[in-house]
């Protein structure tokens, strides 16, 4: 009985773990930001820290948004994804 105790402590502990390690990789952060990147317009859900380690320094957010269609109504508003800008 006791070894039998032991195994089920040791699996949930692991699923405890596991589900800990999972919910510390998901993404709580679901905004839309127009960034201005390298000169251009783009719109994108990733953080400002993801944008320049995909984009390098010269980026900056123009605007962020909890939607996708207002993301990118901003971006028309600036120009257009793909049209140039400038860091503030």
């Amino acid at each position: 009985m006791k070894r039998t105790n032991k195994l089920l402590l040791l699996t949930f502990s692991a699923l405890l773990v596991a589900s800990g390690i999972a919910a510390t990789n998901s993404t709580p952060d679901s905004k839309y930001r127009v960034f201005c990147a390298n000169k251009k317009i783009e719109v994108e859900q990733r953080t400002l820290e993801q944008q320049k380690n995909a984009r390098g320094s010269d980026v900056c957010v123009l605007g962020e948004f909890d939607y996708l269609s207002d993301a990118e109504k901003h971006a028309e508003q600036k120009g257009g994804k793909g049209a140039e800008c400038a860091c503030p």
